[in-house]
């Protein structure tokens, strides 16, 4: 059996400003910041002499090899990322960076944004528009039903707002 694993597919090419903003900021601290302060200890841990021995010097080359190649991703992410800053025509409808509020069938409330796979954050709901989710919601309107299967059997969402400027209240 081969070891042998095709690449993922990056994605949807598409982020929000304020995500691209996020991952420029990464990549500003990464090589202006960080990058200089682990040379410096490198150089530092080198100087005091044998280096297989060295752990600072060992830990800071993996340092430096693991910054260099979240480097290299960010710089290539970002030239191929399409940065959407204008709200769609048609605001009444679910399409990318929309805020939308879902009811399910026990009437529970789920608010959530549709953004890029490189901004995902469960913690601000935030959702992939490769996800189930976000394709089900992709061009609907207000009181439509959504369906999706689940483990645990098929769930029926509606949508009860959808909001382009911030996070429906």
């Amino acid at each position: 059996m081969s070891r042998y694993r095709p690449p993922r597919s990056a994605g949807t090419p598409l982020i929000t400003a304020e995500g691209a903003q996020r991952l420029r900021d990464e990549l500003h601290e990464l090589w202006q910041v960080r990058r200089p302060a682990v040379t410096q200890a490198v150089s530092e841990a080198a100087a005091l002499g044998d280096r297989s021995e060295n752990a600072e010097y060992i830990y800071g080359k993996k340092m430096l090899r693991e910054i260099d190649s979240r480097v290299r991703f960010l710089r290539k992410r970002l030239e191929n990322l399409k940065v959407i800053t204008q709200q769609p025509s048609d605001c009444s409808k679910v399409f990318f960076s929309a805020w939308v509020e879902l009811e399910d069938d026990e009437g529970q409330a789920l608010h959530l944004r549709i953004v890029g796979p490189d901004e995902i954050d469960t913690q601000l709901r935030h959702i992939s528009i490769d996800s189930p989710m976000a394709r089900a919601l992709l061009g609907k309107s207000l009181d439509d039903e959504i369906s999706l299967q689940a483990p645990a059997g098929e769930k029926h969402y509606w949508i009860t707002a959808i909001n382009y400027t911030g996070p429906v209240t």
